[in-house]
């Protein structure tokens, strides 16, 4: 645990009981603050009490009277649509709001580390796509190359959950929008941008809103080296905000599918080959192309990243190479689940919307797709460079007839459920060919998040292989 520093003796109020709010209110008990604690559920409440934490109602400015500060859960709105009732009333009583991001980051500075050779190292990863791969990707080839590394954030566990690092130690964070849009403290060492697509726009009030929260990462957190994904706009915008000169590498350019030239300092991945370009010229390259743990050009992206993320830290380019090649994946980001008779069949239920769903899609050839839930705004039209690798589509969720009414041009087979799009598409498939749960939608009709609909395919595939143990 890492005891939040700065409250000792004076009352913090938390809200939102999760695994993120329960694990602040601990460390802000850890770090000697009195806290009272409110979620809606009554459950959550009990469990709360029976840690011997004090609820109390705080829906009016008048409950703050005696709060030096609210830490709220990333999930809860604190300013759009519009905040949350307890936000709101904290911002009238002047109170300031806070997250566990931002009590970590004022936190883990300890006073042995001034004992330490080496300081501990923060790693950062935000972005659109890929930074649950790229969190997960730098943890694993730092642990390969024996560096002792905590992953924690929206991966692994709670920021505040883990141990205090040690000398030498690493901790790679998985950082939301939500995240970094409230934290009060932002201080990586190294920060990382993926990528931007459009995602969660009513919380953040349009694109615009959206970026500047994880812009917050980089422009209040001063990292000392920034790796900036630069295929979209935003990303060109904020590494040449952040960049003196366009030798400047304290800013490392990452692309998929682009050579980057200059005097800065590049990773890209192009024809499946990973490069690593400084002062105009090559100094290091990877073939990535049979790595079954990052198929497609975004894994290559994510590699990039990682890579870049791990040279900043000063690994050598095969030490890196090594890593890369024995990470098996994560669950539901473009897991293989089985490889039959030609046929491999794999698991991207992570792929919530279109733009996830396309570059799942762009990564192979002979595409059965199993696909489909909760659509979001915008429609599947941005998918159509994508639908020439379909062979078919097997359409499953609530909105099954309106999903594949979208698909112009694509072969398509209403299923419904996950059971029957399996069956189908096992039995239709030839060798060459990949089955792909990859729904490019939310998955709440049918299961409580993605995971269980990742899991219900891979049960599903065991099934219809007869891979099951009895």
């Amino acid at each position: 645990m890492i005891p939040v520093q700065g409250f000792e003796g004076a009352r913090v109020a938390v809200l939102g009981l999760g695994r993120s709010g329960l694990s602040a209110a601990r460390a802000l008990r850890a770090g000697g603050a009195e806290v009272v604690v409110w979620d809606d559920n009554p459950a959550a409440r009990d469990r709360a009490g029976a840690e011997g934490f004090e609820a109390r109602a705080l829906q009016r400015a008048e409950a703050f009277s005696d709060i030096a500060c609210l830490v709220t859960s990333p999930g809860i709105a604190h300013l759009y649509p519009q905040p949350n009732p307890v936000i709101a009333a904290a911002l009238q009583a002047g109170v300031p709001v806070d997250n566990d991001i931002g009590l970590f980051f004022r936190s883990l500075a300890g006073r042995d580390w001034d004992r330490f050779d080496r300081a501990p190292r923060v790693i950062a990863v935000t972005g659109s796509n890929g930074k649950s791969t790229t969190s997960a990707l730098i943890d694993h080839v730092l642990r390969h190359a024996g560096r002792s590394c905590q992953l924690a954030g929206n991966i692994g566990r709670g920021v505040l959950d883990i141990d205090p690092p040690g000398d030498g130690g690493i901790v790679v964070l998985e950082l939301s929008s939500y995240q970094t849009e409230l934290a009060r403290a932002l201080t990586p060492d190294i920060a990382v941008f993926t990528n931007l697509t459009p995602d969660h726009l009513d919380r953040h009030a349009g694109f615009g809103g959206y970026f500047a929260a994880k812009r917050r990462l980089f422009a209040e957190g001063g990292p000392d080296r920034a790796i900036i994904g630069v295929d979209e706009v935003e990303g060109r915008y904020l590494a040449g905000q952040l960049s003196e000169a366009p030798g400047d590498d304290r800013v490392i350019r990452v692309s998929s599918g682009q050579k980057l030239a200059g005097p800065g300092w590049y990773v890209f991945a192009r024809k499946g080959f990973l490069s690593e370009w400084r002062k105009g010229r090559q100094v290091a390259s990877i073939d990535l192309r049979e790595i079954k743990g990052l198929p497609g050009a975004h894994n290559h992206q994510n590699a990039c990243a990682a890579y870049a993320a791990c040279r900043a830290l000063g690994l050598g380019p095969r030490e890196i190479e090594a890593g890369l090649r024995s990470f098996a994946g994560l669950p539901h980001r473009s897991q293989l689940v089985a490889d039959v008779n030609g046929v491999a069949f794999v698991n991207d239920s992570k792929a919530t919307n279109v733009d996830s769903a396309l570059k799942a899609l762009e990564a192979f050839r002979s595409v059965r797709w199993v696909c489909g839930g909760l659509m979001k705004e915008g429609g599947l039209g941005a998918l159509a460079p994508a639908l020439p690798h379909v062979v078919k589509a097997y359409v499953i969720g609530r909105e099954a007839d309106a999903f594949a009414l979208q698909l112009q041009g694509v072969e398509a087979e209403i299923c419904t459920d996950m059971a029957r799009a399996v069956t189908q598409a096992a039995a239709e498939a030839q060798p060459g060919d990949v089955v792909l749960l990859a729904p490019a939608a939310a998955s709440f009709d049918q299961y409580d998040n993605f995971e269980r609909r990742g899991e219900d395919f891979v049960a599903q595939v065991q099934k219809a292989l007869g891979l099951q143990g009895g």
